[in-house]
């Protein structure tokens, strides 16, 4: 059976984190083998240097977009060509809200699509945050569609700056959406091994969260 730390990318994106904090958050997913850390692009050279002797493989996760999404494409792949060449093995990009409520389908389709193109070409794994806090039931099943048709490894429900974060029964209507080949990454708002557990009950394949240590010594 998969251990609850295998699900977590154990995350660190508040805009006052110092090199000490990132270092922190590189010794707890050490210690409690996490899935992946998700830290700020800048860290993703000096983490990079964190996991040289690391016994376990763990993701470097950066996010790209964010957290607005609204950036243009060629500064998000500017953005992700910097995150892969510092290191970066999985790229968690904003969709364009913005372009998305314009009915701008085609357009954030192609941005996601070139990104795909671009993480999988590096060996990288594209993780898309569709903000499900701002869409309606017929947003999330257009939204789901155009991650599928990008072909995109992830779909994510937040970035944790929204209104809310992630919903076990969003999360149960996403994974009914989506195909089998694209997984779930729950987050915003998960801070007890109960919501991890009822998140990954309701489908999710990985936790965000910036309490994974907490989680995970819950049981």
């Amino acid at each position: 059976m998969t251990t609850l730390s295998a699900y977590i990318d154990h995350t660190l994106l508040n805009p006052t984190a110092s090199e000490t904090d990132i270092r922190k958050v590189c010794e707890e997913a050490w210690i409690h083998q996490f899935k992946a850390v998700c830290i700020a692009p800048s860290y993703v050279a000096y983490t990079v240097e964190m996991f040289e002797f690391c016994p376990v493989r763990i993701e470097i996760a950066t996010v790209i977009g964010f957290p607005m999404g609204y950036t243009t494409t060629a500064t998000k792949i500017a953005e992700a060509e910097n995150a892969l060449q510092d290191g970066a093995t999985e790229l968690d990009v904003v969709m364009n809200i913005s372009r998305f409520k314009s009915m701008a389908y085609l357009s954030v389709r192609e941005e996601l699509r070139q990104l795909a193109d671009l993480a999988h070409a590096g060996n990288a794994l594209l993780k898309v945050i569709i903000e499900t806090a701002y869409l309606d039931t017929f947003d999330l099943y257009t939204a789901c569609e155009i991650c599928a048709e990008a072909n995109v490894d992830f779909v994510k429900t937040s970035t944790g700056f929204a209104p809310k974060g992630a919903e076990a029964e969003t999360v149960r209507t996403i994974r009914s959406i989506l195909p089998a080949n694209i997984k779930i990454k729950a987050s915003g708002g998960i801070k007890t091994y109960d919501q991890a557990i009822a998140m990954i009950e309701a489908g999710a394949d990985r936790i965000g969260t910036s309490a994974g240590v907490s989680i995970v010594t819950q049981v």
